[in-house]
């Protein structure tokens, strides 16, 4: 059986959320974002292996907590990076160098479900590289900000939606691929928002699978009411006949 490993980038401050605590280890239904996240994905059988890439310091805490879920396969933390980059690439160097699929997905994003990570996989299983993704439902315009007050922008260009998706997670590829684009982007100096930015710089085609406005990152304090409403949903539908 291939190995496919999930990578879970969780070593940011998550400055946007306003609270003394990162994000990932704030509570949903009393459970750290990082672990809620880290069953939605388990859920998947065909993820062999985990690694969680976390700041230093909440290290042998989070090995703690991730011994208590009892998964059944390896999970390994890491120390994470100053950047989402650096700890993605730290993760990915402790993939077991058997592994076809490498999968990145978001500590803060607690309600992807097995349908998509599946989906997301078997489209890199075919294609090399997949993520998830949204069609844009507001007009998108270009704008420049030079020589205006910083709340203030200039519209160069509206791009039409129907050519704009919103890159979710998780986001699929070939290991030798991503380990690839990892290089070259050390090599070049190059740091991408994600990392299906750093393979399509190197020409190869990346594939969008359809997503979920559901599959939401927690970023600000909105979000989390808005976590608890889906939370209490999937709980209402589950309780109905």
């Amino acid at each position: 059986m291939s190995r496919i490993a999930a990578i879970v980038p969780a070593a940011g401050l998550g400055t946007r959320m306003g609270a003394e605590t990162p994000k990932q280890f704030l509570e949903l239904d009393g459970v750290p974002l990082v672990i809620f996240t880290l069953r939605r994905l388990a859920a998947c059988a065909a993820i062999t292996d985990f690694i969680i890439a976390t700041r230093a310091e909440d290290i042998a805490v989070l090995e703690k907590r991730i011994a208590e879920e009892r998964l059944g396969r390896p999970v390994r933390v890491v120390r994470g990076g100053g950047t989402r980059q650096e700890s993605v690439a730290r993760a990915l160097a402790e993939v077991p160098a058997d592994t076809e699929i490498v999968l990145v997905h978001d500590a803060a994003r607690p309600f992807v479900t097995r349908e998509q990570v599946e989906r997301v996989i078997a489209e890199a299983r075919s294609r090399r590289a997949s993520i998830l993704g949204i069609p844009a439902i507001d007009t998108v315009k270009e704008v420049k900000r030079a020589c205006l007050p910083e709340d203030v922008a200039l519209i160069t260009s509206t791009i039409p939606r129907e050519r704009i998706v919103l890159a979710q997670t998780p986001q699929a590829f070939s290991c030798a691929l991503l380990k690839e684009a990892f290089a070259r982007a050390e090599q070049d100096g190059v740091t991408a928002s994600d990392e299906a930015g750093l393979v399509e710089r190197l020409g190869y085609d990346v594939h969008v699978v359809l997503g979920s406005e559901r599959n939401l990152k927690i970023t600000r304090p909105a979000d989390m009411d808005l976590a608890r409403f889906y939370l209490e949903q999937e709980r209402r539908q589950l309780r109905e006949p």
